[in-house]
Parts: structure tokens; sequence; C-alpha cells
């Protein structure tokens, strides 16, 4: 009998190594992704994070320790060549073998141009006009495959005001988009790891429920402050601005956070007593001195803080959902 029993051990603590050495290892480029990742996986293994949330992943440059977990990597999940230009080139030489998924390419992910100009001009900011406006921005990535892959963006600011084309890649801030990568996730997880496919599918299931309930909470506080007047440092919400139709007024930088031009601080500044705004937010990425001097002496009252990435926020499974709570959160402070 105790022979019997240690033998049940012994073939119960094999099968538990056996299905754990089959969970692939997973890098992640950015904090949101990552939690959306996390959350999938909750129970089976844990990913990488490749870039930490208080770095920016249009600048980064990466580390040793970063190149280690990319070679050892079986999947990585990431944004898209519009984020970080510089990983592509990484995940051919260092993750050559890895199954690489490029977020902005899922079928069914919701894609917006880039905007042009400070202002934004060519986008309508009245609330009857924001629907329609929806409606005519948002596609697939399916119908702009090959203009994606065939834009080349300038690094300065004189240069974006008439060559940044293509996609707007701060795509994850649409939780619309969420909700199709979870299942992507869990399809690719399971394909690589078909032992733990049931619980891939249903944290993702899972997932998508609370994403849901999130949602209808934003939109919720979203319908008080329509019509209010905020500028941001870069143009990095407009998914989130769009799918909750509260769109800005204007930023500071362009989408890929490229130092402004003389011109472009001029317009924003005009903006702002031409219509009065009396709120604008900061990145914790950024240094905040550039925005306290462009709003220096004017009718700007509250300067305040929003975070496309979340660097004050946990790194986890929970991040994502604390994310998009702080944007709306932040907004409310600007309304008050």
């Amino acid at each position: 009998m105790f022979r019997k029993t240690i033998s049940v051990i012994i073939i119960g603590l094999a099968m538990t190594v056996q299905v754990h050495a089959q969970v692939p290892k997973v890098v992640v480029d950015i904090a949101p992704l990552h939690s959306l990742v996390t959350q999938v996986m909750d129970g089976v293994g844990e990913p990488a994070l490749l870039i930490r949330p208080e770095d920016s992943p249009h600048e980064y440059h990466l580390r040793p320790s970063g190149a280690k977990v990319l070679s050892q990597a079986n999947i990585v999940f990431w944004i898209g060549e519009g984020l970080t230009p510089w990983l592509e080139k990484s995940l051919s030489s260092l993750a050559n073998d890895a199954t690489k998924i490029e977020m902005m390419t899922v079928a069914g992910t919701t894609l917006h141009n880039f905007r042009e100009g400070a202002t934004f001009e060519a986008h309508p900011h009245h609330d009857e006009e924001i629907h329609e406006h929806q409606e005519a921005d948002h596609h697939s990535y399916d119908e702009k495959h090959d203009k994606h892959h065939g834009d080349k963006h300038e690094i300065n600011d004189e240069a974006h005001a008439h060559h940044h084309e293509g996609f707007d890649p701060h795509v994850w801030l649409d939780p619309k988009n969420a909700e199709v990568w979870l299942k992507m996730i869990a399809k690719t997880l399971s394909h690589a790891d078909s032992k733990n496919a049931p619980i891939y599918e249903k944290n993702a299931t899972e997932a998508i429920n609370r994403l849901h309930a999130l949602t209808d909470e934003i939109e919720q506080k979203a319908q008080s402050l329509k019509g209010i007047k905020f500028i941001v440092f870069h143009d990095a919400y407009q998914y989130f601005e769009q799918r909750f139709q509260l769109l800005t007024t204007g930023a500071i930088s362009v989408s890929d956070a490229a130092k402004p031009s003389p011109s472009r601080v001029s317009e924003i500044r005009q903006t702002v007593k031409e219509l009065g705004v009396t709120c604008v937010f900061t990145e914790p990425q950024y240094n905040p001195e550039l925005v306290n001097s462009v709003f220096e002496n004017t009718t700007v009252a509250t300067i305040g803080t929003m975070d496309p990435l979340g660097a004050d926020i946990t790194v986890g499974k929970d991040q994502y959902s604390l994310l998009l709570q702080a944007m709306i959160n932040s907004l409310q402070q600007c309304q008050s």
C-alpha cells in the first residue's frame, strides 16, 4: 500500500512537471498588453514584460536583460512597428523562431489614422459630428494592411506636419480592441499549449466579461463630460476619446511624442486663448517643464496627469482596467 501511494505521488509530480514544462515562454512589449496576456495566462504561467510603463516605448533602448528574454521567447505579443520602430529588427535577430503576434494586425482591430495639426483641424469637435466621424475612421487592419506597411514616419515635428501618415499605434486604449485581442491571445496560447487550452479560454472569457462591465462604467461617467475642453501632452488618446466620444482640443506633441515645433506651440497657445481651454495633461514619461512653459500666462488653470501606459500602476493582470479607470478619473478632475 505504501509503495502504491508513493508511485501515485511520483506519477502525479511527473505529470505536473510535464505540463509546466510545456507552458510557452511569453514576452510582451508594454504593460497594458502585458496585463491582458497575464489575465489569460492566470494560473498557468507568467509573461515577461519588455518595457516598463515608466519608460517611453517610442524612444526605448533594449537592455541586455531584455535581449536575453527575447532570445528565450516562444511567443511574443507586441503592439506594432508604429509604437516601437526599433523592436522589429530585434525580433528578427533575437526571437526569429518565436511566434510573433503584432496586435495592430489582428483581424477585427479598430485602427485610426494619425491626426494632423496641433488642434486636429481635420477632425470635428462637435457632439453631433462625432458619431459620423467615428464611422468614417473606424477600420480594421484587413482594410488598411497595405498602407500600414508602406508608411514612413519622420522623427521631427515639422516633418510630421506633412508626412506623419499611417495609423496611430495607441490601439490598446480602445477596450473593444482589448476584447478582440483577448480572444487572439487565448487562441495563440492554446495552439502552443493545448493541455492548458481550457484554462486560457476560460480566463479570456472571464476577462472579456470584466471588460464589458468596465466599459459600461466608463460610458456612464463619460456622459457628464461631453463638451469639456482639454489639451494633452502628446496625441496618444484618440482611441479612448473616440470610443467614449470625448475629443481633446489639441496636443502639444504628435503621436510619437517628438519635440513640438515653435509653430505648433504657438498654435496651441492660440487655441487655449480662443476656446478658453482650462485643463491640460502632462505624462510621467516626459519632462513636465515643457508643459508648464507652454501654458505659462494662459487661461489654463488645471495641469493634471494622463498616462497611456500606467507608470504609477502596479504591473499585472489588473493594470489594464486600472489604467482605463485612471484616464476617465483624470477627465473628471478636469471637469471639476
